[in-house]
């Protein structure tokens, strides 16, 4: 399965193309912004390719030519304002799904947040974030794109365990950034979870399993 890894290279990208490397099943090109970001991904046999995510759809869709499969990683990160991640977390998830058309691409991931589908969930210091995660997953959902939604809680750099807890609501808690890549992976292998979105935690189950039960 040949996929595009957009937002390769923050934390869960770079997760996510070094785990497919490894795994006969996908073909994995990282999407960077700039010509410097090649070369770590090249380092580890990945494919790469310059695009934007403010730049054109057709641009993008280019980006996606020959693609069976998009995972969306990519976000503005904490240290930006809400112009920012309207632009990246929003706008740039949007016209990804647009490109993904355009191209005749139905396969379609996108790492949203915990909580974001309802709005009494939304965090009250950045609600511009939660309004971008929320709304992007919901142009998804009326794409006509065979998506999946996951929405991982609290970010850590700790070694992935493999064992998560996913339901469309689940308590906040933490999850590494290695457990929601793998999560990527095994929701791509898994037919089941096409137009599923989910909550997902460290827990007690292992992922694959966890995600046949949603």
């Amino acid at each position: 399965m040949n996929v595009l890894v957009i937002g390769a290279n923050g934390q869960i990208g770079k997760h996510t193309v070094e785990k497919m490397v490894q795994d006969p099943t996908f073909t994995p090109t990282a999407m960077v912004r700039k010509e410097e970001q090649m070369k770590a991904f090249k380092e580890m046999n990945a494919n790469t390719v310059l695009a934007d995510l403010e730049g054109s759809v057709r641009d993008l869709a280019t980006a996606m030519k020959g693609m069976d499969a998009v995972v969306f990683t990519a976000g503005s990160g904490g240290h930006t304002g809400a112009d920012k991640t309207v632009m990246i977390d929003l706008d740039g998830a949007i016209k990804s799904m647009e490109a993904a058309k355009e191209a005749g691409i139905k396969r379609f991931v996108i790492v949203s947040a915990i909580g974001v589908y309802d709005r009494n969930n939304w965090m009250e210091k950045a609600a511009y974030y939660s309004a971008s995660k929320h709304y992007a997953d919901r142009f998804l959902e009326q794409s006509g794109l065979d998506y999946t939604i996951v929405r991982p809680g609290l970010l850590t750099n700790d070694a992935g365990k493999g064992k998560v807890k996913v339901a469309k609501e689940v308590e906040r808690g933490e999850i590494p950034r290695e457990d929601v890549a793998e999560t990527i992976l095994a929701s791509l292998k898994d037919e089941h979870t096409i137009g599923k979105g989910f909550d997902m935690i460290s827990g007690d189950e292992n992922i694959a399993s966890a995600l046949r039960s949603l």
